[in-house]
């Protein structure tokens, strides 16, 4: 399971998102494939979204770079939150009357929904269910799979 990460980050932090995130995801996609690992589990992010490209990229770069490296061997879950509250976390609770408007209106109820806020009790509850249900072949978990906190369809 790859979770590490540049904290809290930001627009202003893309040589921290190459130097941290890009190298250590890169580095244990490389050491899970020389082991013969069988289910890699990586936290994205979901995508595309508005801002923070430079960290989607990398996040982005690195989701293919687990997809090629797998080869049909390694089975591959990707969970992709947005934003995730928690402790220190919990300014963005002021926009939750905004995503609720914005998944009623047929135009902007996609997005509102893909890049919905996630808490972090949902993503714990995601990951473990992600590694007691390993996925077969590739799997995406996007947010609203992420607010039912299981990576079960």
């Amino acid at each position: 399971m790859q979770l590490v990460g540049v904290s809290h980050p930001s627009p202003s932090k893309a040589a921290e998102f190459q130097a941290i995130d890009r190298a250590s995801a890169l580095g244990a996609i490389a050491a899970a494939r020389q082991a013969g690992v069988r289910h890699f589990i990586y936290l994205s992010v979901a995508q595309p979204a508005p801002i923070m490209k430079s960290y989607q990229s990398v996040r982005a770069e690195c989701e293919a770079a687990l997809l090629e490296s797998g080869g049909g061997r390694m089975n591959v879950t990707i969970v992709r939150p947005w934003y995730v509250l928690g402790r220190g976390h919990r300014w963005p609770y002021v926009l939750l009357p905004m995503y609720w408007l914005c998944e009623r209106i047929p135009s902007t109820r996609e997005g509102a929904r893909r890049l919905g806020l996630v808490t972090l009790g949902q993503m714990t509850q995601t990951l473990v269910s992600a590694v007691e249900n390993p996925s077969i072949g590739v799997y995406f978990v996007e947010v609203p799979q992420i607010r039912r906190g299981t990576v079960l369809a």
